[in-house]
């Protein structure tokens, strides 16, 4: 059993993060490459070639990898960071996720809507609930995190309206099954780089949905 509170083989491979020396799941990690150019980026699909070098989902973390040349001495060899770096990781972090939901709803597992939401938590068909970070708290104080799930508010009104084919979404909620576990394990790391509603490191949160 490992600090997330679940079998440590059920978690997947694990890595360490250059910047605190956590060994942790991958999970909880952002994994960055160089490019031909020799320049740092975020391999947020986890799909591009090369050696991958571990960081903490973690804004302040990842800004202290770039601070203090730990990238250069990770690669063992000269490195170009983007000034940038940090928002280019969060923004495409925050993508992916969005991306995630819309796949969410094409296949029948998301709603949106207060009405709609409340039904699904009232149901026991909702598994977490997203709300938007610019949404009256009076609103979002009416729903309540499912029983044994999940709430995440680490996405704005305009993004959860892009996941939803919307202007925008102050509420919405996802059912079990399908690509849910894969938005909670992004939605994740994404709160640990934004850290607007409370979020904490990633590889400190490893309850799934």
């Amino acid at each position: 059993m490992t600090r997330g509170g679940q079998d440590k083989d059920t978690e997947g491979p694990e890595r360490r993060c250059i910047v605190t020396g956590d060994v942790q799941p991958k999970s909880g990690l952002i994994r960055f490459v160089l490019g031909p150019d020799g320049q740092i980026g975020a391999d947020i699909a986890g799909k591009l070639p090369g050696r991958g070098i571990w960081v903490t989902a973690d804004r302040d973390i990842i800004a202290k990898a770039a601070a203090k040349g730990l990238f250069a001495r990770a690669a063992k060899m000269a490195v170009t960071v983007p000034p940038d770096l940090v928002d280019r990781v969060e923004a495409a972090q925050a993508r992916r996720v969005v991306d995630l939901i819309s796949l969410t709803r094409k296949s029948g597992r998301a709603v949106a809507g207060f009405e709609k939401v409340k039904g699904w938590l009232a149901d026991g068909k909702a598994k977490v609930l997203l709300q938007a970070s610019d949404g009256s708290d009076r609103g979002k104080g009416k729903l309540w995190t499912p029983e044994g799930g999940r709430w995440f508010g680490c996405l704005t009104s305009a993004e959860l309206g892009m996941a939803f084919g919307r202007d925008y979404v102050i509420h919405g909620a996802l059912g079990s099954g399908g690509l849910t576990a894969r938005v909670v394990e992004e939605a994740a790391k994404l709160s640990g780089l934004r850290k607007n509603d409370g979020g904490v490191s990633a590889g400190k949160d490893l309850r799934p949905a």
